[in-house]
């Protein structure tokens, strides 16, 4: 995730992009790290509160799991609209 982020850094910055446009990319660079970091908190509280195998916790790891994938794809679709004029116009 890091990587990609890098990635869309380094091409706003060659892209030369305008300042509101940067602001959309940086906030959903930082609300998609934001999310990964909630997921992996509940997931190390869940494996320290219960260690072993529980239907309950497995779900719950796949809700925050899944807003991560949510949030990932809206910053890619939204990475893209933000981006498309600078590289097809």
């Amino acid at each position: 995730m890091l990587a990609i982020a890098a990635a869309v850094i380094v091409v706003g910055a060659i892209l030369d992009v305008s300042s509101g446009a940067w602001a959309i990319l940086l906030l959903c660079i930082g609300t998609v790290l934001g999310a990964e970091l909630c997921n992996t908190a509940l997931e190390t509280l869940a494996d320290r509160v219960e260690p072993e195998p529980d239907p309950a916790i497995r779900d719950a790891k796949d809700v925050a799991a899944a807003a991560v994938l949510v949030v990932s794809v809206v910053a890619a679709v939204t990475g893209i609209v933000v981006l498309w004029p600078y590289v097809f116009d």
